[in-house]
Parts: C-alpha cells; sequence; structure tokens
C-alpha cells in the first residue's frame, strides 16, 4: 500500500516539463511539436501560470489554433482574449467549437462579444448566436454544434465516406446523427455499428429511429435527470420544426449537473445566487441579507412564544438547560427531512400517491428516531440530575421524561414541516430549496420550543403539580 501510495505521489508533474516547454524560446514548428505529447488540459494549466509578457509573445508562435484549444480548457479566458485584442480573439474564437466560444465570451461586456461575433467567420458566428439566443436556463444554451449529420438516403458506403468529410471540422464522432430530406431528425447511428457493417447494408437497417432528443427550449433543472438516465455521449437538441440543431454533449450534462447541485446547495442556506471568493463584500451581503432580514422577525416571533411561557421556567428553572437540545435535534431533523424531499422533487415524475408515500415514511423515521433518542435523553438527563444536580432520583427522571418524551414529539413533527414545506412550495411554483431552507429552520424552533415547554407545562406543573 505505502509503494503504491508513493507510486502515486511521484507521478510526473506534467506543469513543469510544458512551462519548460513555453519558455523555451522555440520555434513555431518546434513548439507545437513537442506541446503535442502532453493533453491541452494540462498546456492550459500551465499557460495560466505565464504572465502577460510571456503569453503576449507566445501568441504569434503557437498559432491562433493551437491557442484556441488552450483557451477550451481554460475556466475563465476573458483577460487572455483581451490580450489577443479585437481581431486576434474573434479569430481563436471561430476556431473554438460554438459552446467553447460562447463559454469564453460570457465575462465579457455585451458590446465586446457583439463585436467579436461580428467579425468571427460566417459558420462559426452563426451557431454563436443560435447559442446565444437562449436563455441560461434552457438546454439551447448547453448545446455544441459540434456533431456529424447525414441524411437518410445514403448507403453504408456513402455514410463513411459523408463522416470521414465532416470528421476535420467536427471531431463529436462517437454517434452519427441522421436526419430526413427536409432536415428534420430522422435517428441515430452508433459509430460502431457504422464501422462493422458491410458496405451494401441499407443504412435503415443500423439506424435508430427512436433515439431520445430534447427540445431546443427544454428548461434544463426538468430534464438533465432524464438525460443523463440515457448515459449516452451526446443528445441531439431539435427545435419546434423537429430540425437538429445540435447536441447535448455528456461533459456538458456533468458541467449542468454540477451547477444545478451547487445552486441547490446555495438556496438550501437562503442564497440566490452562488457565491465565489472573487466578488466583493458588498454584493455577498446583498445576496444574504433578505433572508436574514425575514428571519429576524420570523425569530423575533419564536422569542414571543418562549415569553409565554416564562412562567414555566419561574417555577422549574432547571428546564431551560435542555431548550438548546431539542431545538439542535428539532433542526437537524427537519433538514434531513428537506434534503430528502426535494431530492425526490426534482424527479418530474413524482405522482401525488408518491409524495403521500414520502410523507408516512418520514413521520415513521422520526418517530423511531425520536423514541430511540428520547430512551437515551431520559437515561443520561435523569443520570445527570440526579447525579450532578444532586436532585431526588424520582424528581430527576421526571424532568428528563418529559424531555425525552418532547424529543420525540418535536423530531415527529418536524420531520413532517421538513417534507410537507417544500412539497408546499413545488404545488405553488415556487423553488422549494430556495424558499424552504431558511425558513425550515425557523418554523422547527417554533415548533421544538412549543413542544416542549408545553408539555413541561402541561405534564410537570399542571398534572404532577411539580415546583408548586
Amino acid at each position: 500500500m505505502t509503494k503504491m501510495l508513493k507510486k502515486i505521489l511521484n507521478e510526473n508533474n506534467f506543469l513543469n516539463e510544458i512551462l519548460t516547454i513555453l519558455r523555451s524560446g522555440a520555434d513555431s514548428k518546434t513548439l507545437n511539436d513537442r506541446l503535442s505529447d502532453y493533453h491541452d488540459n494540462d498546456i492550459a494549466e500551465a499557460f495560466e501560470q505565464l504572465n502577460e509578457n510571456e503569453r503576449k509573445a507566445l501568441y504569434p508562435v503557437l498559432g491562433a489554433e493551437r491557442i484556441s484549444e488552450i483557451f477550451s480548457y481554460i475556466e475563465d479566458p476573458d483577460e487572455y482574449l483581451r490580450e489577443l485584442g479585437i481581431d486576434g480573439a474573434a479569430q481563436v474564437l471561430s476556431l473554438m467549437d460554438s459552446d467553447d466560444a460562447v463559454d469564453a465570451m460570457d465575462d465579457l461586456d455585451l458590446s465586446t462579444r457583439k463585436r467579436l461575433v461580428d467579425l468571427m467567420d460566417d459558420n462559426s458566428s452563426h451557431d454563436v448566436k443560435l447559442i446565444m439566443s437562449y436563455s441560461n436556463d434552457e438546454i439551447g444554451s448547453l448545446m455544441t454544434t459540434n456533431y456529424i449529420v447525414i441524411k437518410n438516403t445514403l448507403n453504408v458506403r456513402q455514410a463513411m465516406q459523408e463522416l470521414i468529410s465532416q470528421a476535420g471540422e467536427n471531431d463529436n464522432i462517437s454517434t452519427v446523427y441522421v436526419t430526413n430530406k427536409h432536415d428534420k431528425f430522422f435517428g441515430a447511428i452508433d459509430l460502431k455499428d457504422l464501422i462493422i457493417a458491410r458496405a451494401d447494408t441499407p443504412l435503415s437497417d443500423i439506424i435508430m429511429l427512436s433515439y431520445p432528443y430534447v427540445s431546443d427550449h427544454a428548461k434544463i433543472d426538468e430534464c438533465i435527470e432524464r438525460l443523463k438516465d440515457y448515459a449516452e455521449d451526446s443528445i441531439p437538441v431539435i427545435d419546434g420544426s423537429k430540425r437538429l440543431i445540435g447536441v447535448i454533449t455528456a461533459e456538458d450534462l456533468m458541467e449542468a449537473s454540477d451547477e444545478e447541485l451547487s445552486e441547490d446547495y446555495a438556496k438550501l442556506g437562503g442564497l440566490s445566487e452562488q457565491e465565489d471568493l472573487e466578488e466583493s463584500t458588498f454584493v455577498s451581503v446583498k445576496k444574504r441579507l433578505p433572508w436574514l432580514i425575514i428571519l429576524l422577525f420570523l425569530g423575533i416571533g419564536v422569542s414571543s412564544i418562549v415569553g409565554i411561557f416564562e412562567t414555566v421556567v419561574a417555577i422549574l428553572p432547571i428546564v431551560i438547560c435542555f431548550q438548546s437540545l431539542i431545538l439542535d435535534m428539532a433542526g437537524n431533523v427537519g433538514t434531513q427531512s428537506l434534503a430528502v424531499t426535494i431530492r425526490v422533487l426534482a424527479d418530474d415524475q413524482v405522482s401525488g400517491a408518491d409524495k403521500l408515500r414520502l410523507v408516512t415514511k418520514e413521520i415513521r423515521i422520526g418517530f423511531f428516531n425520536g423514541l430511540f433518542l428520547g430512551i437515551m435523553a431520559f437515561m443520561f438527563i435523569g443520570g445527570y440530575i440526579c447525579i450532578f444536580k444532586q436532585n431526588p432520583v424520582h424528581y430527576a427522571f421526571l424532568i428528563s421524561g418529559c424531555v425525552g418524551l418532547s424529543l420525540m414529539v418535536a423530531m415527529v413533527i418536524s420531520s413532517l414541516v421538513g417534507t410537507l414545506i417544500p412539497i408546499f412550495f413545488n404545488k405553488i411554483k415556487i423553488d422549494p430549496a430556495v424558499a424552504s431552507g431558511p425558513l425550515i429552520t425557523t418554523v422547527n424552533d417554533l415548533v421544538a420550543v412549543i413542544s416542549y415547554y408545553g408539555l413541561v407545562w402541561i405534564l410537570l406543573i399542571n398534572v404532577l403539580n411539580m415546583g408548586g
């Protein structure tokens, strides 16, 4: 195990090797030949380590084609595009895949983007404008025009010739898409099936006619899970007339899925958007403050409820010691139920019966977890009050019994709240992630306070007449 770990840690770090090559001052042919041994992602990582003067010296040596390949792997290449100048940047963007070019211009101002698109070659400009025409939450904004398409009237030999002809411009060749004479999507062919088919085999014999596709205006968050289930290298995108206009690659799906997860995580914290290290303090404050203001007033409401039970605390001061325990456990349980419910609601196919089954399941889970933890609280808190607070045994275990019962009740109700609130928001077409997270925390505090002090007041003070 140790030898294997050392081997992994001692693997070549290509960064330093590539930096040495980039700084070697070699001519264009030698430099590009030496870089051809490395993956473009590693070259991009090394490229970002260079200073501005070093990069500017390399641009004419590397050439626009190599630079376009490197920029495709740089997360925020906008500053490097500015270093190229408007004409140089347009040339590089024309050589990039359309979706990569759109991503590269994402942080540029609107006027600069327009100038760059107008200076790109006609085909690239058309593709980029097409992708930019979609809003960020639509599948069309993620698609690429890098794919192979042939007509359904060809035979296998002609299809292979067409594949070879298009492969020079489009390297996404694992699936070949087929259209009819009206340019409408007809089906798809797996490259393997095309390769092994006999030359005289009718193309119709190897076309998958029921191949999955997605509409260009479909919402990303509504269909991303369905697309992932197909596990295909790419999924075709069609417009309202059933014309094939692009494809969604597996890489696009992974990136979109990661973004969705990050956004949901941010929403669970009450943030409307993701934050990063580069944004200003003011912007971050602006994102977080609205929900915090709402929660402030809800918190005041919770505090007011606590104030109603002042007499309970005055009669049995020891009960206040265990308030945070009840609140914390109720909050934890509610958050767990919330996470499970949002995950279930992500599936658009979930039925009303499925939601009811989820609610009852979460209640059962809350009950059995609450029962187990309530018994533990009964034993340990009773022992604590008896030994460390030096109270009589019957007194100690009556207090701990009430704490344990309150814990169980609070956990059951919190499980119910953590499930019903996101279902309710989903029903009224409000994102359950952004609306539920902060709200459930406060609601569960309210539930826990009322459950705890209500049971103390009813059982210990009124029924058992403790502290009287």
